[in-house]
C-alpha cells in the first residue's frame, strides 16, 4: 500500500479549459488524471449525436487530450479515468485506439465501463412491475413512454476499482456519478472494502471537489475573485490523498489560482441537496462532518468525514423528446434602450397570437438588466444598451419556425436603434428533457472489458 497518491482533477464540464490536463501531467508530481465530461444536458446532447452518427457520442475533446498526454502518461505511469465514454464508450475507446496504431503505439490497456445503457431492458423492467417513475415529482412514465431516447444508470467506483486491478492505463466510463471518479484509485490504492463507509464517503468527498475542476482552485470563487492570483494560468485542484481518508486539496507549485478553505467550501457546497445526505451510488456522505484545516499555502486537509450503507437503487438519467425551440436575439441602444427592447417584445408576442401559433413556453429576457435576477431586479434607470432574448418552446416545429422569422422582422418593423441579426433567422432545434428515475441494483451489472493494443 502507498503512503499516499496525488489524483489531479483535468476537466470538470465538456468544453472546460484545454491546457488543463497537460498542465497537471507536466507541472508536477501526480498518479491519476480525472476527467469529468458529463452532465444530464452534455449526454442529451452526446445522445443527439449518436443518433445522427452511430461512432460517435463521446467527448470528441478527449481524443485531443489524449493526444497529447497519453504518451507522458505511460512514460510517468499516470492513468486517467473518465466519464468521457458518455453514450459510447466503444466509440471512444476505438477512437483512441485507432490514433494509438497510427503512432505505433503498444502495450496500451484501455478498460470500458458498459451496462450503463439500460434503454433496451425497459420493457423487461414494466413487465417485471418496475417503473421508471419521475422520482422528484412522482410523475408516472408513462406520460414520456413513447418519447423515450436514452436512459442511462450512474454507477458508481467499484467497477473502475475493477478495471484499474485489471491493469488499465485509461479507464473509460460512461454514465458514472462525478465523485466516484476520484473515489475509484482511493479504493483501489488502499484496499479499502465496499463496507468501509466512512473512508468511502471521504472519498465521495474528495470527488465532489475535484469534478468542477478550476472551480476549487479559485475559478468562479464568489467569495474573493479579485484576490485570487494569475487566473490566466490557473492551477486545477489535486487531492493527495491518504489509507485513512484524509485528503489534501491543493494545486501544482507556481501554477495560478488559490486553494483555501473558502475555495474548497464553495464547492463543497455546491449542488448537494440535503448536506446530511448526499447520496451517491457508492455510499452516502454526511457533509456535515467535513472538517476543513489549512495546513498551509494552497493545501488545505479534509478530515472527520462520515458516511452510511450505499441505496440500494440506481439513480437512472433518461433523455425524451420535448418538442422544439428556437431562441432569437437583437440589440437596442439609447436612448430608451429598455424601454425599446419591452416593446419589441410586445409586438413581438401580439404577432405571434394573431398568427395563432401555440408555445408551451415563451421566455424573454433583458440580458444585461434582468438575465439573471428576473423579476427580483429593482433598478429604475435604463442601461446605454438592452440585448432581447426570446425563447420559445412547442411540439410544433412549424410554429418555432415561424417564430423565427417574426423576430428578425422587427429589425424594420419595430422601435428603432435595433442591432444583432447578422445571423440571421433563428431555426428549430430539437429538445431533450430529463427525467430522473430509480431502478433497483440488482436488475443491473456493469460489465468491465480491458484490451491492449
Amino acid at each position: 500500500m502507498r503512503e499516499k497518491i496525488r489524483i489531479a482533477a483535468g476537466q470538470g464540464f465538456w468544453g472546460d479549459l484545454p491546457t488543463a490536463p497537460l498542465d497537471q501531467i507536466t507541472k508536477g508530481p501526480i498518479d491519476y488524471l480525472v476527467m469529468d465530461f458529463l452532465a444530464e444536458v452534455t449526454m442529451s446532447i452526446m445522445q443527439k449525436q449518436r443518433r445522427k452518427n452511430p461512432e460517435l457520442g463521446y467527448a470528441k475533446d478527449l481524443l485531443t487530450i489524449v493526444e497529447q498526454v497519453l504518451s507522458q502518461c505511460v512514460e510517468k505511469g499516470i492513468r486517467v479515468i473518465t466519464n468521457g465514454g458518455g453514450a459510447n464508450p466503444k466509440g471512444c475507446r476505438d477512437a483512441i485506439f485507432r490514433w494509438c496504431e497510427k503512432k505505433g503505439l503498444r502495450g496500451i490497456r484501455i478498460a470500458t465501463v458498459l451496462g450503463d445503457d439500460i434503454l433496451g431492458k425497459i420493457t423487461e423492467f414494466e413487465k417485471r412491475s418496475i417503473k421508471l417513475d419521475n422520482m422528484e415529482t412522482g410523475e408516472a412514465v408513462e406520460k414520456i413512454r413513447g418519447r423515450i431516447l436514452s436512459a442511462n444508470v450512474y454507477f458508481g467506483a467499484w467497477p473502475i476499482v475493477q478495471a484499474l486491478q485489471q491493469g488499465a492505463h485509461i479507464v473509460i466510463t460512461g454514465r458514472t456519478a462525478d465523485a466516484s471518479l476520484t473515489l475509484a484509485p482511493m479504493a483501489y490504492e488502499f484496499g479499502w472494502s465496499q463496507s468501509d463507509w466512512n473512508k468511502l464517503a471521504a472519498g465521495v468527498v474528495a470527488g465532489h471537489v475535484l469534478e468542477c475542476g478550476g472551480q476549487a482552485s479559485g475559478g468562479n470563487f464568489s467569495a474573493g475573485w479579485r484576490d485570487v492570483p494569475d487566473l490566466a494560468h490557473i492551477g486545477f485542484p489535486i487531492a493527495e490523498a491518504y489509507p485513512d481518508g484524509d485528503v489534501i486539496i491543493t494545486k501544482h507549485e507556481g501554477s495560478g489560482g488559490l486553494v483555501n478553505v473558502a475555495t474548497v467550501t464553495e464547492q463543497l457546497v455546491y449542488e448537494i441537496g440535503d448536506p446530511r445526505s448526499y447520496i451517491t451510488p457508492d455510499c452516502i456522505a454526511d457533509f456535515t462532518t467535513i472538517k476543513l484545516i489549512e495546513e498551509g499555502v494552497n493545501r488545505v486537509r479534509i478530515t472527520g468525514v462520515r458516511g452510511q450503507p450505499a441505496p440500494e437503487s440506481y439513480k437512472v438519467s433518461v433523455s425524451y423528446s420535448d418538442g422544439f425551440m428556437a431562441v432569437g436575439t437583437l440589440t437596442y441602444s439609447w436612448p430608451g434602450a429598455l424601454e425599446k427592447a419591452k416593446k419589441a417584445d410586445e409586438i413581438l408576442r401580439t404577432r405571434l397570437q394573431d398568427l395563432g401559433l401555440v408555445f408551451d413556453e415563451i421566455r424573454t429576457e433583458f440580458p444585461g438588466f434582468d438575465s439573471t435576477h428576473g423579476e427580483l431586479v429593482q433598478r429604475e434607470n435604463s442601461p446605454e444598451e438592452v440585448m432581447l432574448r426570446v425563447a420559445v418552446r412547442s411540439n410544433s416545429h412549424k410554429a418555432v419556425e415561424v417564430f423565427g422569422k417574426e423576430i428578425v422582422a422587427l429589425v424594420l418593423n419595430g422601435p428603432p436603434d435595433v442591432t444583432g441579426y447578422a445571423r440571421g433567422r433563428p431555426k428549430p432545434s430539437e429538445v431533450f428533457a430529463f427525467w430522473p428515475a430509480l431502478v433497483p441494483k440488482s436488475l443491473v451489472s456493469p460489465e468491465v472489458v480491458v484490451e491492449e493494443i
